[in-house]
């Protein structure tokens, strides 16, 4: 009598019924995950393009503005002198048309534009605030950076489980 080898159609069935499951319990952990890494390296990027505009009003002793908004469903920014208009400015956009301004986003704003604007010393000129990320995917992924003190500090922050004054990122 020969022995015949492999499964059966009946453990084939359990075997990819479990697969789905496990796939079903993991998804969404996996797809926030992603998102998290989206908005971060968004964030990231601006903190570090908001710490060129400080820089270069430093470097060139005039005020410098680093301005963000929202356009054609992404998040754009820019630096520039600030004598030059917002709207004149070159614009870069953010990789993911997921993330987006979030509601937090506390800036000085012209028109559709936020921004931060650095005197020839690197100080803030104007008013303090803060900038926050969020993602249209997981809205509850928020990060932001804020620019808490005059002589330009700035500091990166994710959402945290308690309020603060009604923020989520603090």
């Amino acid at each position: 009598m020969q022995k015949q080898f492999g499964f059966t159609f009946l453990e084939m069935l359990v075997v990819i019924v479990l697969a789905g499951i496990i796939a079903a319990i993991a998804a969404p952990g996996w797809l926030r995950y992603l998102e998290e890494q989206k908005v971060t390296a968004g964030r990231n990027l601006l903190h570090s393009k908001m710490k060129d505009a400080q820089l270069q009003a430093r470097t060139q002793s005039i005020s410098w503005q680093f301005s963000v908004r929202e356009h054609d469903d992404f998040v754009e920014w820019a630096i520039h002198p600030k004598s030059v208009a917002p709207h004149s400015a070159q614009w870069e956009s953010l990789a993911s048309a997921s993330i987006q301004l979030d509601g937090e986003t506390n800036f000085a704003t012209s028109g559709d534009v936020s921004y931060v604007r650095f005197d020839e010393k690197g100080n803030v000129e104007y008013r303090l605030g803060r900038l926050t990320l969020s993602s249209e995917r997981a809205p509850n992924v928020k990060r932001c950076i804020v620019v808490s003190t005059l002589i330009g500090a700035t500091r990166t922050a994710k959402e945290q489980p308690e309020p603060r004054d009604g923020k989520l990122c603090y």
